[in-house]
């Protein structure tokens, strides 16, 4: 069969500019000058006959026909990676997993060592991002440099809405949020039998996804609990569920945190969970993948091993 296709350097040329809206980045990325990316989509636009951008005085924007032919060029691109891919000896190559900082902490990088010894041939490299967690009105795969579009062979492990147009996703678990503290805060002297005793405690805060009213708060898990009378908003914020669950172990208040990254540390008595009351999240941990890497061994072999491990997690 022959194919009408035009070179390819252009189409690498489109596909860039058209995730960077930049000429200058996307020459960046393929190692040219924006003047050759200039040069390559104009010659793209000869072919198709038809303009691909939309060019204004300091940004660009892709035509309606551009847009439209976009999703299969992708398509096309991760395909033939997907073919060459073939060719590689087994267990050749890394496998790029990208999660959440607090996820990584505090879940996933205590059970590598099992993942390790079940599967020795397989090169994982683990990537920390924020990226890695939605933002409000906000959930799509980034374009970084180590994102699931561009790495070698990559999976993320993502919090937030599951909403990821033409990636492969598969829940993990959806958590509850409760309550946590050293056992040693709960003195005799500052009691936690009812949840009215958290007037006397201070309430640490986790703003992770700070500027979303819809992740559970001190004040939603007061009204359940049906306690009031007292400043819900009072006592320190922190930036990720890291820190914040850290200030809890120091004993220096009562942290609400998603059950699953405190798990360990209340199986071993470092922190207890006074109350039994939890508020589930509205957000949950999704495993997202390019659909071209799902046979992969590789990743079929972490997948599976990841499935596991989340069978003994609490939710």
């Amino acid at each position: 069969m022959s194919y009408r296709l035009p070179p390819l350097a252009a189409l690498r040329a489109f596909e860039a500019a058209s995730r960077h809206l930049s000429f200058k980045k996307a020459a960046e990325e393929l190692h040219v000058t924006p003047a050759a990316i200039s040069q390559q989509i104009k010659a793209l636009e000869e072919y198709v006959g038809f303009s691909l951008f939309h060019r204004l005085t300091r940004a660009l924007s892709l035509t309606a026909q551009a847009e439209a032919m976009l999703p299969k060029l992708r398509e096309g691109f991760e395909c033939l990676a997907a073919a060459l891919d073939t060719t590689r000896p087994p267990g050749e190559g890394v496998l790029t997993v990208i999660a959440p900082p607090s996820f990584a902490t505090r879940w996933l990088v205590p059970r590598l060592p099992r993942f390790a010894a079940e599967h020795p041939e397989v090169k994982l490299r683990l990537s920390s991002q924020n990226d890695a967690v939605d933002r409000p009105g906000e959930s799509k795969i980034t374009d970084e440099p180590h994102d699931l579009r561009t790495a070698d062979t990559s999976l993320a492990i993502r919090y937030g809405t599951g909403d990821y147009p033409g990636f492969h996703v598969q829940q993990l678990f959806a958590p509850a949020w409760v309550p946590v503290c050293s056992p040693r805060l709960a003195t005799a002297e500052r009691p936690l039998d009812t949840p009215d005793d958290l007037a006397r405690h201070v309430l640490i805060h986790d703003e992770t996804i700070h500027d979303d009213p819809r992740p559970p708060n001190w004040l939603e898990w007061l009204t359940r609990a049906g306690v009031g009378g007292f400043d819900a908003e009072r006592g320190p914020r922190f930036s990720n569920a890291v820190l914040a669950v850290e200030a809890a172990l120091d004993g220096q208040g009562v942290a609400l945190a998603l059950l699953p990254l405190v798990e360990a540390d209340v199986a071993a008595g470092r922190l207890i969970i006074p109350f039994n009351l939890s508020v589930p999240s509205p957000y949950a941990y999704f495993l997202v993948m390019r659909k071209v890497f799902a046979g992969r061994p590789s990743v079929a072999a972490f997948c599976d091993w990841l499935m596991a491990e989340v069978g003994t997690t609490s939710r």
